[in-house]
């Protein structure tokens, strides 16, 4: 708690004099080094991202806890793989993205680059996250399900994963939460072309991108410090949104 409340101080006492109506401009220059475009730009990689890794993760999860057979080698060879990707630096997936799918795939430096390189980073969070929501349900209510006729299918999506929502919702806030902090990886895929482009296959930098372009430049750290109130502020609303979002789900199944 004490390091959280002094991390969050410092970047408000930091960043706060610097918040100016000059940075939501829409456009970025070197007179203005406008924040706004690479907030929209974070916001699509968001979007992008958990629309690759969310099913896929959801999905394989569903796989090995409710079909796979327990004990099994090969569902313990996925859970390993799983494992060790998250222990990847995240420098390695900006070079494999960039030989992958800037360079072998001709994406280019572009957010659809960017996005499946950070969908690959976290596919295994919110997949773990995930199976273990699964594996919290009770036993009881699948029994239950299936004694009143239903089938395993409709089990699963009526009454199994509509119990676990918390749990797997937990793990897409964890993958929102490095899909907007990360910045090596897009560097080398994403790229840091300061403006919204105007498709997914147009270069553009995130708000982490952002910040650390800034104070690498030297000119513009106070901006920099202003960019992280912004980054700080994005991530707690989402996180906001996310836990509405369970307790919504929580609610309807009561």
């Amino acid at each position: 708690m004490a390091i959280l409340i002094f991390l969050v101080l410092y970047i408000l006492i930091n960043g706060l004099p610097h918040l100016k109506p000059s940075l939501f401009s829409i456009h970025y220059n070197s007179q203005n080094v406008s924040l706004f475009p690479a907030m929209i730009n974070t916001l699509t990689m968001v979007g992008l991202s958990l629309l690759f890794a969310g099913p896929i993760g959801i999905f394989s999860a569903v796989y090995l806890a409710e079909y796979a057979k327990r004990g099994s080698k090969f569902v313990a060879f996925i859970r390993l793989t799983s494992e060790t990707l998250t222990g990847i630096p995240s420098i390695i997936f900006g070079i494999f993205g960039m030989l992958m799918f800037v360079d072998a795939l001709h994406m280019g430096y572009s957010l659809l680059a960017g996005a499946l390189t950070l969908a690959l980073m976290i596919l295994p969070v919110i997949m773990r996250a995930t199976e273990e929501a699964l594996h919290a349900v009770p036993d009881s209510y699948r029994e239950g399900s299936f004694g009143l006729g239903a089938g395993k299918l409709r089990t699963i999506f009526k009454v199994v994963l509509p119990s676990a929502a918390p749990g797997i919702l937990a793990g897409v806030i964890l993958g929102i939460g490095r899909v907007v902090g990360e910045t090596a990886a897009l560097i080398y895929t994403a790229g840091t072309v300061a403006q919204i482009p105007k498709n997914i296959m147009g270069s553009g930098r995130t708000l982490a991108v952002h910040m650390y372009s800034l104070w690498t430049e030297g000119m513009n750290v106070d901006q920099s410090y202003a960019t992280a109130v912004i980054l700080l502020v994005v991530v707690i609303i989402l996180n906001f949104i996310s836990d509405a979002i369970a307790k919504r789900v929580n609610k309807v199944n009561e």
